[in-house]
């Protein structure tokens, strides 16, 4: 669901920029008692995770495919909304300025989508879930699962509205469009989320909120996040995503062809000229580690003040 530019109206691109960037101006001061030396290496984990599981489309029907978007794992994960805001905006930018994937006049757009709105509505959701199912923490996986396919849907109507107001398309065909499509990839957003969190809770519980414990080493999150970047991302299905599927069918792929604004980058599209699959490969492994970079320089930044 990354928008292209070309696809928004300059007034709802800005609009967007502008709120987004309130957004995450009060994300950085909000995340200062959850970051912090002790939660840098997780925060850079997470995001390097998320961007190497965001280049492992899968398919879902019709010649769709859908990816994880990751901001419901992120802020469970982090155990903050608002730090899964700064990992979720961390991804988008990268994959933005690096490798061509999403506008830059839409990134305000895209970091409210799914930096914001899917982070936000994940996180309000999988508490409400986890109390309506009992409270326990056996049942996390399940309510965020469900949370998590929920919150893609809501993203996705949130993206169908700012294609409406941008005169790109109405809202009587866009809107069923988007949603339609988003509920299947939703429930592959459910799955992975779900199944991850499972995954953490029985074997790396250090990596999750409310255990006072000390990271326990690096090697298996380290060996997984390069499995995901280098190797699934060679698998990953080549069929459009949802947003494109949606604009080909409804006839407005072709704006994004008429305005394209790209960073000079060796790495534009996930691929180094000449190298075939293998670049593949190498974007997704040099991406994941300028994520984890970032994201890491991020919580060194943003920690306690008496920190």
């Amino acid at each position: 669901m990354h928008i292209p530019d070309g696809f928004l109206s300059v007034p709802v691109a800005g609009a967007t920029g502008l709120v987004s960037a309130v957004a995450l101006v009060v994300a950085c001061g909000r995340s200062q008692e959850d970051l912090g030396i002790r939660r840098a290496p997780i925060l850079g984990l997470t995001t390097a995770f998320i961007f190497a599981a965001q280049m492992v489309n899968f398919p879902v029907a019709g010649g769709t495919s859908g990816h994880l978007l990751g901001g419901t794992l992120a802020a469970i994960v982090l155990g903050s909304p608002w730090a899964g805001m700064l990992c979720i905006t961390t991804v988008f930018i990268i994959q933005a300025v690096l490798f061509a994937d999403g506008g830059i006049t839409a990134l305000g757009a895209n970091i409210l989508n799914a930096g914001v709105i899917a982070v936000w509505v994940g996180w309000v959701l999988t508490q409400t879930l986890q109390r309506l199912l009992g409270g326990s923490k056996g049942r996390l996986p399940l309510a965020a699962g469900i949370a998590a396919g929920v919150s893609i849907v809501v993203a996705s109507v949130a993206c169908a509205i700012q294609l409406v107001l941008s005169g790109t398309a109405s809202a009587a065909i866009v809107l069923p469009a988007m949603t339609g499509v988003h509920i299947l990839i939703g429930i592959g957003e459910g799955i992975i989320t779900g199944g991850v969190l499972v995954y953490l809770a029985k074997a790396r519980p250090d990596l999750l909120p409310g255990e006072e414990q000390e990271f326990k080493g690096w090697l298996v999150p380290v060996i997984s996040i390069l499995l995901v970047a280098g190797v699934l991302s060679l698998v990953a299905s080549g069929w459009p995503d949802g947003l494109e599927r949606v604009a080909e069918n409804v006839g407005f792929i072709d704006l994004a062809e008429q305005v394209r604004i790209e960073v000079p980058t060796p790495l534009a599209d996930y691929g180094i000229e000449g190298l075939g699959a293998i670049s593949t490969s190498i974007a997704g492994l040099v991406g994941s580690a300028v994520c984890f970079a970032v994201a890491f320089g991020i919580a060194k930044v943003v920690k306690p003040k008496n920190a």
